[in-house]
């Protein structure tokens, strides 16, 4: 009987788990396939301008895992007590917390983008693709963070081959339209990055859309209301995820500041093709 109980838990262990890492690793190649279209079609300038900018803007989308890792836990909790009513009521709030706090962070990222390259050394080559990069990354926000978000949650919901079917159409999305953009249309660093946007945009509202309407999931978005100690609680939770994502992109904007310091753009374009190795084998 042991050995029957254990087989099922690892069948059910693979089936959740498997799916999740290849979302990650998806999920972590955006950059990558950015950086590979723009090192070969672009140029270097263009490639370590990528670079440069995307700790930054890995830090704000980094509040999608603090609401995903740390409400999911809350709402997979309330499901095994029987409260599913309150459990679609959590997700929804918090759902509609990440579109609205998305919004917010978009315009302040973008206001805020130049001064902060600005002070990070950012020279006068890369300024301008910087800047063109990341405001139009990061004025998609609320789309990275969604994904982010539900990324947690179809695996709560019980659906992560659903979760695994997105983050894989959002990353053929990214790779076609970098392909069309960047090779063909001369689109230059715009076209890598509105190429990312629209795999962001099928991967964060893919998911809303099915949970929005009837699903065979157990989460759905409902009604719901505004509640302090659960968001709390949300962010609590997801702090370690949150520092973790945040302290590797603040090393991240440190080496780079030292690497232009020293060694130029090329530095930054090293270092560059250095952390893509590493970020799939993180995720």
């Amino acid at each position: 009987k042991y050995s029957l109980d254990f087989g099922r838990f690892r069948k059910k262990l693979f089936k959740f788990v498997i799916p999740s890492i290849i979302m990650m690793m998806f999920t972590s190649i955006y950059g990558v396939i950015d950086g590979l279209f723009v090192s070969n079609f672009v140029g270097d300038t263009a490639f370590a301008a990528i670079n440069f900018v995307m700790p930054f803007i890995m830090i704000l989308g980094g509040f999608g895992f603090v609401i995903g890792t740390g409400g999911s836990a809350l709402v997979t909790k309330e499901l095994g007590k029987g409260n599913k009513e309150h459990a679609n009521q959590l997700f929804s709030m918090l759902i509609i917390f990440t579109f609205i706090s998305g919004i917010i962070i978009g315009v302040l990222g973008a206001i805020f983008l130049k001064p902060i390259l600005i002070f990070l050394g950012a020279t006068s080559d890369m300024m301008a693709d910087c800047i063109l990069y990341g405001r139009i990354i990061i004025f998609s926000s609320v789309s990275f963070m969604l994904q982010n978000v539900f990324q947690s949650f179809l695996a709560a919901a019980e659906k992560p081959q659903l979760g695994l079917f997105v983050t894989i159409g959002a990353g053929i999305i990214n790779i076609v339209f970098d392909a069309l953009f960047i090779a063909i249309l001369k689109f230059g660093v715009a076209g890598a990055a509105f190429a990312t946007v629209l795999g962001q945009i099928f991967g964060g509202f893919v998911p809303f859309i099915y949970f929005i309407r009837p699903n065979s999931s157990l989460l759905r978005l409902s009604k719901t209301k505004f509640e302090l100690k659960p968001l709390l609680k949300t962010f609590t939770n997801g702090s370690s995820e949150f520092m973790n994502n945040v302290s590797s992109s603040i090393l991240g904007m440190v080496y780079n500041f030292q690497l232009l310091y020293y060694y130029g753009q090329n530095g930054v374009s090293a270092y560059g093709v250095i952390m893509y190795v590493q970020f799939i084998f993180i995720a």
